[in-house]
């Protein structure tokens, strides 16, 4: 009976410990996990690009299918706005945190982080990249022409 009131008591100071561990780690300041060799102005630059989330799932059909499209977003735009997947079947505090009814959803933020419009289903990079111009994102034609070359 000892032994497993030891083991029982080893176990939830050891879960405790996890957790203690993991609010340490979501406590860092993500500036500060930037490269040190990172100057003010590019730091700058970086945090204020306006972002796509793509909030979805490894094995959901219409999830794939936007994998390509956000594979290309992420390569081809970066200098004109963010491209962040979430896997919120790996991720489910993500999905809540977003308020994601069904997957995929794309919720388009600007540079401070204000949400400035959210679409449910599959989105065409045509698509996506006429609401970045619609919402006053200029560079979209320009990141266009360079992706084309």
């Amino acid at each position: 009976m000892k032994v497993k009131e030891i083991a029982i008591i080893g176990a939830v100071v050891a879960a405790a410990a996890a957790v203690m561990l993991l609010k340490q780690s979501k406590q860092t300041d993500p500036v500060e996990a930037l490269p040190k060799a990172a100057d003010a102005a590019s730091v700058a630059q970086a945090q204020a690009l306006p972002r796509l989330v793509d909030l979805g799932a490894g094995k959901c059909i219409p999830c794939k299918m936007m994998k390509p499209i956000l594979d290309d977003l992420m390569a081809n735009y970066a200098d004109t706005f963010k491209t962040e997947f979430v896997d919120v079947w790996e991720n489910e505090a993500e999905g809540k945190k977003y308020g994601v009814k069904m997957i995929p959803t794309q919720i388009f933020f600007d540079a401070a982080g204000k949400e400035l419009f959210r679409h449910e289903g599959f989105m065409s990079k045509e698509d996506i990249l006429g609401k970045w111009k619609e919402l006053g994102v200029n560079n979209v034609q320009r990141s266009t022409a360079n992706a084309q070359r």
